[in-house]
């Protein structure tokens, strides 16, 4: 065993520094009132130290826990499997690290989670939640009401008992939809087929809104739910060709789908896309560029809906050391998306 060398103070600081100690806990703790050549001096001798502010200590004058979770309302098999995740939690990383928060990731992998993630979040952990894949009879946005945690949600959330005040950020998802199968229309394509993400989610919803937009008098039997995996996406496709084996054309809800729509057309023999012409929704890069064909599909800013959550909450924050938000609460964004043409379609 080894001895530890003792921590710094604030007391050591102050000595290095030639400063009060007060002084040295407003320029530690983000206060004011301090002149410039005095936080230069205190700033180095920090460094000189190598002190590290004791955070319960700094809550007290903040009143700031500079800590934010992250609630995912999936279980970690899809959250580490689908790349949507991790870009999304790339923008939320950058913002919140540009303004010196941690990130606290919580997952949800049943009901008895939901319990859990509620109680951590009403025991002053973190200063607020950002919450995203939520399903329609997620008990968590209720929770997290009771809470009194502000938050930002990730995507329209789909409940609609009045509650006000929510801040969201989204893509348009119907007008999104509605690009990609009038770009089939205008391919000639006439049979058309729609594999739906989760209908219990708004992104699923209103792309299938997006779809019988322009497809007004659609078959049935060319929508069939989904999951947004690969392996939903085959099993959707085969139970499409199945069904309607002279279908031209499919629009899948998400890259990861139509990648596996893809695979069970290879297998079938038909040709993308002189047999069949297929768009996903997403873009993103891994999946749609190296697919066989390459993917054409909606391309909706992943990260940067992850970084605008942030912002959006740390606007909700205010500033460190007044305990409230800004002037005017942020109202929700909806990004636009644009269709990207690959080989696929």
């Amino acid at each position: 065993m080894t001895d530890t060398a003792p921590r710094p103070t604030l007391e050591a600081v102050a000595a290095r520094a030639g400063v009060s100690r007060a002084t040295v806990s407003r320029v530690v703790n983000g206060g004011d009132g301090v002149r410039e050549p005095l936080v230069a001096r205190v700033r180095r001798a920090v460094e000189e130290l190598g002190y590290v502010p004791n955070q319960a200590a700094r809550s007290l004058v903040t009143r700031r826990h500079d800590a934010v979770a992250v609630v995912i309302a999936e279980p970690e098999t899809r959250v580490f499997a689908d790349p949507f995740f991790a870009l999304q939690l790339r923008g939320i990383s950058k913002e919140l690290t540009a303004h010196d928060s941690q990130l606290v990731l919580l997952l949800t992998e049943g009901r008895d989670d939901h319990a859990r993630v509620g109680r951590y979040l009403a025991g002053g952990h973190v200063d607020g939640a950002l919450v995203f894949s939520l399903h329609l009879d997620d008990p968590l946005p209720g929770l997290i009401q009771h809470a009194g945690v502000p938050t930002v949600f990730g995507g329209r959330p789909g409940w609609s008992d009045g509650r006000s005040g929510v801040v969201y950020v989204d893509s348009d998802n119907r007008g999104g939809a509605r690009e990609a199968v009038r770009h089939l229309v205008g391919l000639g394509r006439t049979r058309i087929a729609h594999i739906t993400g989760p209908l219990d989610q708004t992104s699923a919803a209103d792309r299938l809104d997006g779809f019988r937009d322009v497809m007004v008098d659609a078959d049935p039997g060319l929508i069939v739910e989904s999951d947004f995996t690969p392996a939903g996406g085959e099993r959707a496709m085969r139970e499409l060709l199945e069904r309607r084996p002279d279908l031209d054309a499919v629009f899948a809800a998400n890259d990861l789908t139509a990648a596996g729509a893809l695979r069970v057309l290879r297998e079938r023999g038909r040709r993308v896309p002189d047999d069949v012409a297929v768009i996903g929704f997403d873009d993103m890069l891994p999946v749609a560029e190296q697919a066989d064909p390459p993917l054409t599909t909606v391309r909706q800013d992943i990260e940067e809906m992850g970084r605008l959550m942030a912002r959006l909450l740390l606007r909700r924050l205010g500033p460190r050391g007044t305990g409230q938000g800004v002037a005017g609460a942020p109202s929700s964004v909806v990004l636009p998306t644009t269709l990207v043409r690959r080989a696929s379609a």
